[in-house]
């Protein structure tokens, strides 16, 4: 018999905004998502197989946003509805942008001084694939190493020559901004998060739960 897994190690919820736009990589989006909700419901399982029947908050709390707080299309075709419009969207702990066809994001300079002004007080700030041009054309990511789909790294390179684009790892952590690789890998940055926010038991009991891989390390 599979011994339980500890409780998990968090002290506090952590609230998550997580941008959503035209043409957004759908799995950038849902990834993340999915692994961050799972890992709330795996929190609450890990807390009843140790005994601990107390309600307790959950470990993550999802706030989506779209520009205008419409309903947007991912670039697959499905339609996604949004919590809020993003300037009037609450106050979150971690931003987390993902990526997709991104050029509209940045021709939008009123989108960029919001996610510049919201991630000035974040305590995480994430991308997934083309997202990393956003945060970059934002301000939010400087003069740091960084990744991005492996398709769009020369790309990176180019128009923001300060940051150290980087060719291998799943992710790339740099203070408190961390931008992954493309689509899925994703995923792997969620679970990263979840293990440095709430234990890496919590994570790997996610990763089993998704039935994906984890891997720990970039």
């Amino acid at each position: 018999m599979t011994a339980p897994f500890p409780t998990p190690e968090y002290t506090a919820t952590v609230s998550i905004l997580m941008l959503m736009f035209d043409d957004v990589e759908l799995l950038d989006f849902a990834g993340p998502y999915e692994v961050f909700t799972t890992a709330n419901r795996m929190a609450a399982r890990m807390r009843l197989e140790a005994g601990d029947t107390t309600p307790a908050a959950p470990v993550f709390e999802l706030v989506t946003a779209s520009v205008d707080g419409a309903p947007v299309r991912a670039r697959a075709g499905l339609r996604l509805s949004s919590d809020h419009a993003l300037a009037i969207a609450p106050a979150t702990t971690w931003l987390l942008v993902p990526g997709g066809v991104v050029d509209q994001l940045l021709a939008n300079p009123a989108l960029l001084a919001e996610l510049a002004r919201r991630g000035q007080h974040a305590g995480c700030i994430a991308s997934v694939c083309t997202g990393a041009f956003v945060l970059a054309a934002a301000g939010l990511l400087q003069h740091a190493p960084a990744t991005t789909h492996w398709e769009d790294q020369a790309d990176l390179a180019q128009r923001h020559p300060d940051l150290q684009v980087l060719d291998g790892p799943r992710w790339v952590e740099a203070g408190r901004c961390i931008t992954s690789a493309g689509i899925a890998a994703g995923i792997d940055m969620a679970l990263h998060l979840v293990a440095r926010h709430a234990g890496s038991a919590l994570a790997q009991r996610t990763a089993r739960q998704m039935d994906t891989p984890w891997h720990q390390h970039p």
